[in-house]
This record gives structure tokens, sequence and C-alpha cells, in this order.
């Protein structure tokens, strides 16, 4: 495993959404890289597969603050240190599911690291948004990673996930 924040290894979960498998793919990158264990964030519901209608969904949503029951809770949240929680950008934010994820845990002293996969908006107001759902959680080290690019961007993830390494 590797080490992050720190000198002592911390205990690492990858939680992610992903609609497009976009996220998904780096999410495996990461967990490739630190070692840690994954977990996907799934709804009940799932999101509809034309565009058009998840973007739709999605706005409706977002704007609504809803929050969409998950299939699965993650077990043992309390062991882990460090959270790199993936989600695609919808509407310059987290999806819904990832919303939901973050509210329904206690992240006191925990540190989330988040990534976004987008076509172009980057991290939007992401970060912002997840430091209101975990306000006692540090938040740090961000990365945006281009949807149409994911299945090439191992060396930018480790790079990334070195640089965390090498400033905590």
């Amino acid at each position: 495993m590797q080490t992050i924040e720190g000198t002592s290894a911390k205990k690492i979960l990858v939680a992610y959404f992903s609609h497009s498998g976009n996220t998904r793919v780096i999410a495996k990158q990461i967990k490739d890289i630190t070692g840690g264990d994954i977990f996907e964030i799934k709804p009940v519901n799932a999101y509809p597969s034309a565009y058009q209608a998840v973007v739709k969904q999605a706005e409706k949503e977002i704007k609504a603050n809803y929050r969409p029951l998950l299939k699965t809770r993650a077990e043992n949240i309390d062991t882990y240190d460090v959270f790199f929680i993936g989600s695609p950008n919808w509407w310059s934010t987290i999806a819904p599911p990832v919303a939901t994820f973050l509210s329904g845990y206690d992240f006191k002293g925990k540190t989330i690291i988040p990534f976004i996969t987008h076509e172009g908006s980057r991290m939007g107001h992401s970060v912002s948004d997840i430091k209101k759902l975990c306000p006692t959680a540090s938040i740090a080290d961000e990365h945006p990673f281009r949807g149409s690019s994911v299945h090439n961007a191992r060396n930018e993830v480790s790079e990334w996930i070195q640089k965390i390494i090498s400033t905590n």
C-alpha cells in the first residue's frame, strides 16, 4: 500500500459513482496504485442511459437537492482514514448518489480526496459542495480527469498520487 499523508500507512477507500464508466476507470487505477479498497456507489434506481435523459434528470435532482437511495452501504467506514471520492461532473458538482453517500457517514477527522471526470468543466464547484456535506473532514488534493482520456490516464493518476504522498 502507498503511504498517504505522512509516514505511516493509512487505510484507503476509493468510493465512486460512475454513469458512463469513466469514473470507474479512474477509481480502479487509484485502487491499483494505492492498494486501497474500492466501493461503487450505486443508486437503487439506475439513471437513464440516453444522454439527454440523464442530463435532464440530473439537473432536476441537483436543483431539488435530491438524495437518491443507494443499493448498499460501505462496511466498516470508520476504519478508513483516507477517502478518494469519485464522481462525474454533473451540472458543475458531484452526482446526487455521491452526495447521498457523503451525507450518510461521519467523516470527522478523515481526509477526502475528490476526483471528477468531465469533458471540459473540470471540478466545477464540487469541492465546495463536498465541504458543505462533510464540514468536519479535511478536503484536499482534488483532481479532474477528462472523461475521453481516462483509458490513457494511468500516468496522470500515478503522478497525482505521488504529488499527494510527497506534499503530505
